[in-house]
């Protein structure tokens, strides 16, 4: 038997393995998507905070030296 038959009678049986198994699990699509939507909050958080922050630095008068 060459490799390329037993390849292929070793993929075909796991392609049929898997097909026999209906219950695999959850999809990986909505995990992706309550990443995602977790990465934007947490982006949007950070840029409200740097603005703010950014803000209240500016905020701040400069220094100067007191007057003999």
């Amino acid at each position: 038997m060459s490799v390329i038959h037993y390849v292929h009678a070793a993929l075909a049986a796991r392609l049929a393995e898997l097909r026999r198994d209906g219950e695999r699990g959850d999809s990986p699509v909505p995990t992706a998507v309550i990443i995602f939507g977790l990465v934007a909050v947490a982006m949007a958080v950070t840029a409200a905070a740097w603005t703010s922050a950014s803000d209240w630095m500016s905020g701040i008068p400069k220094h100067t030296s007191p007057k003999p």
